[in-house]
């Protein structure tokens, strides 16, 4: 009798075990993601060679130029803060989002004002899936995007609500590494690098038309339009 109750709570926790490895694998299946869990870095970076007939820019070729140095978010304790003139202000886990909004990729050309680009194959959801389920206010003009470094830096509401603009979590298939702004980086086409913000921890509805992020309180165009100078 004591040889078959030890031998059911055996086969208790083998059961627990398989449910717990089959859980990680599929979490690891869904979001694409392997993380350190010393510094929570993301080890798992490849690029895709070709994509529908184009070929893309590798990881090697971006330029450093972030304006106090990678940042290493904790994603654990990760939170997207929404609000502003929304209906219902949030703060979004980052599990949470990958999960509930759908997917888009895209390509799209990353200009930097330095004079290099990287054509990239992106891969997040639509923020204006993201402002829909809040609800934008009446009055609401320009979104504001924050980064966890302090950079900022807002676009007009119709730029976002009508260009299909994605916040991408991955890029050439595989989640965006810290260096690439991880959890997020905008993929704001049209618009000069500045614009492309990364690391973003914070969206804002705003009334002001005329808000100046980082780079435009110093000299830079609020527009960031590429068949514009760049500069004011």
């Amino acid at each position: 009798m004591k040889i078959n109750n030890n031998y059911k709570k055996f086969s208790y926790i083998i059961f627990i075990v398989i449910i717990i490895f089959f859980s990680l694998w599929m979490l690891n299946i869904k979001y694409g993601i392997i993380t350190n869990e010393k510094d929570n870095t993301i080890s798992d970076f490849v690029t895709v060679n070709d994509y529908q007939g184009k070929d893309f820019s590798k990881l090697s070729d971006f330029h450093e130029n972030s304006i106090s140095g990678v940042k290493n978010i904790d994603i654990k304790n990760y939170k997207l803060k929404v609000d502003g003139l929304v209906d219902k202000p949030l703060d979004m886990g980052y599990s949470f989002i990958t999960y509930v909004y759908p997917a888009h990729k895209k390509i799209a050309r990353l200009n930097c004002v330095e004079g290099w680009s990287v054509n990239i194959l992106w891969e997040g959801f639509l923020v204006s899936d993201l402002l829909k389920s809040v609800g934008v206010k009446d009055g609401a003009k320009t979104v504001i995007f924050k980064a966890v470094d302090g950079y900022t830096t807002s676009f007009p509401l119709d730029y976002i609500m009508n260009n299909k603009i994605i916040m991408a979590y991955k890029m050439n298939d595989k989640i965006i590494p810290p260096e690439r702004g991880f959890p997020f980086q905008l993929v704001a086409e049209s618009k000069w690098g500045y614009k492309w913000i990364k690391w973003i921890t914070g969206i804002e509805v705003s009334a002001d038309e005329n808000y100046q992020g980082y780079w435009e309180s110093r000299g830079y165009s609020d527009t960031g339009d590429l068949n514009k100078s760049k500069l004011k």
